[in-house]
């Protein structure tokens, strides 16, 4: 039989104080006769249909077991609720479920998230990378205007980045409308290189006869014959107190790079090892990503994968790179404080 809801229990009430008989109003909502006589009596006791309050199902662990589980999953964020669940005894004299230790750790703002990926940072890398933020945390926009950021990054024509989703029932995950097909190692690609600067954006460039290797392809010769000299050298030739900025990938920091620019006199920056955050054009580099994703129908070949990347890069707004440019001091500060480790950039 039905629970009466609120509305209903306050329609009973008001029938009745109208004078109708509990039997005719049990027969319209469909429930006995003691329960209007019920409803009535606890009226008459506490002039509200409210029901009285209940105890509720006794907890099955006590606050100090509850203390114990925030503790222990603050101090290994990792640890899974299964995991603490097997381990934790109950007033029952049984283990608990996980669902119970999840909503425990609810109750002090803790839930289960996908974890942020970032590279390994050793104490030495930490050191270098906190070193190297205290040293420009001073700098303004005066100084980092005249820094041209630059980087390489590969785009596949088959790309999975986990950001698709699927509506789909339960028993569908394997249905040929449900499954994302990807190649495993995302078929043809193309290696760019491109640089960035206040207003300025040098590139992009496609690289040509690379083949697999270290690197991604790309040595010192290739890096000097097709970017530093038709791109780096003639901007660096303009603009003399610019400083150039690369990361120490093997061909950056080759004999060969090195003795280059010292004899073009291009002025490096000095830079931290795994510390791509820092680097503005990697937020660049996804936002390239985002729009080739939009583009349809996709690329099919390296070349029109060369071609749609032209026309995104181009489409690029000068306002989005001299945003990121100036995000440089909050890079910095965002460094300082986690001490050398991982930012949110």
């Amino acid at each position: 039989m039905p629970r009466l809801t609120r509305i209903q229990r306050e329609q009973a009430i008001g029938r009745l104080h109208a004078g109708q008989r509990p039997r005719v109003i049990a027969n319209d909502m469909h429930c006995s006769i003691r329960t209007i006589e019920r409803l009535r009596e606890r009226y008459n006791a506490t002039t509200s249909t409210n029901d009285r309050p209940r105890s509720g199902r006794p907890r099955v662990t006590t606050a100090r077991q509850d203390r114990h589980l925030h503790r222990q999953h603050l101090r290994d964020r990792f640890r899974t609720a299964s995991e603490s669940a097997r381990q934790t005894i109950g007033t029952h004299q049984r283990p608990i479920c996980a669902e119970t230790v999840r909503r425990r750790l609810r109750t002090v703002n803790l839930s289960c998230r996908r974890p942020a990926r970032g590279p390994i940072l050793t104490v030495r890398h930490r050191r270098q990378r906190l070193q190297w933020a205290q040293q420009r945390q001073n700098w303004r926009h005066q100084q980092w205007r005249t820094v041209v950021f630059s980087d390489e990054s590969r785009y596949c024509l088959s790309v999975a980045d986990g950001r698709a989703r699927v509506w789909r029932r339960r028993g569908e995950r394997y249905t040929d409308g449900c499954v994302v097909e990807r190649d495993a190692w995302g078929g043809q690609s193309i290696m760019v290189w491109g640089g960035i600067a206040l207003n300025r954006k040098l590139g992009p460039v496609v690289f040509q006869n690379i083949g697999p290797g270290r690197g991604n392809g790309v040595n010192a010769a290739r890096y000097i014959d097709q970017v530093l000299r038709p791109h780096v050298v003639p901007h660096f030739a303009r603009h003399r107190n610019h400083v150039f900025q690369q990361d120490n990938a093997r061909a950056h920091t080759a004999r060969l790079t090195t003795d280059f620019l010292q004899q073009h006199n291009v002025r490096t920056m000095p830079w931290p090892a795994l510390s791509p955050d820092l680097n503005p054009i990697e937020h660049l580099w996804d936002e390239i990503q985002r729009r080739l994703n939009d583009i349809q129908p996709r690329p099919t070949t390296a070349a029109q994968l060369t071609a749609s990347f032209h026309r995104v890069w181009n489409a690029i707004p000068m306002a989005f790179i001299n945003r990121l440019v100036h995000s440089m001091y909050r890079r910095c500060m965002a460094v300082i404080n986690a001490n050398g480790g991982h930012t949110r950039y």
